[in-house]
């Protein structure tokens, strides 16, 4: 057997080791091209598509005119509901004043029963009228009171412009500055629920 040096191809390389045996270098030509990303987003014709942001399809235009209708018959049963309501309201309104007008004229009756009776004894005895006439005014005014009137005729207090109206100031070296020498009106009522204040005569300031 004659060893004659192997001749080589110089286009291709030598390889060696375990696997090198078939093993074909590539070319530069074909390495894996590895574009850039361009931060740009696939444009789509405008509809999410299944999994996509909406979850489906977007509705048509019927049911969007369907979901208007709805939505305007519903305000139109509010507006029915609400214009319903405030006659209720109003009907009962009324109706709850007439019961207490009612009520506060049905408190009075007695108190001109006792009147009248007074007046048919007057002639009878005539000083029996100023006993009569006092005691029909302590009937009104403890109808007043229990509606929520309470009367008010104190001398002595402190002026207090919620529930006094001066109409005179009087020089009392007895009273001191300030204070309700005389009623010649009383007030009925307190705050908010006040029929009138007391007309009063106040003592003068020095």
């Amino acid at each position: 057997m004659s060893s004659h040096p192997r001749e080589t191809d110089p286009a291709v390389p030598e390889h060696t080791g375990p696997g090198a045996q078939g093993a074909v270098a590539p070319s530069p030509g074909d390495a894996p091209r590895s574009d850039p990303p361009t931060g740009r987003v696939p444009v789509t014709d405008g509809h999410p598509g299944p999994g996509g942001a909406g979850g489906g399809p977007a509705p048509s235009e019927d049911e969007y005119a369907a979901e208007l209708e709805e939505l305007q018959d519903r305000w139109r049963r509010a507006l029915a509901d609400l214009d319903n309501l405030r006659k209720r309201h109003a009907r009962e309104l009324e109706r709850e004043r007439t019961a207490e007008r009612s009520r506060t004229a049905a408190a009075f009756l007695p108190v001109l029963d006792n009147l009248e009776l007074a007046l048919t004894h007057a002639g009878a005895d005539p000083g029996a009228i100023v006993e009569g006439v006092q005691a029909v005014r302590d009937q009104a005014v403890n109808v007043l009171e229990l509606l929520g009137y309470p009367r008010h005729a104190e001398t002595g207090t402190a002026f207090d412009p919620a529930r006094h109206e001066v109409v005179g100031v009087v020089q009392d070296p007895d009273a001191p500055p300030g204070t309700v020498v005389d009623v010649l009106r009383p007030g009925y009522g307190d705050g908010e629920r006040q029929l009138r204040p007391a007309a009063v005569t106040v003592a003068k300031r020095e």
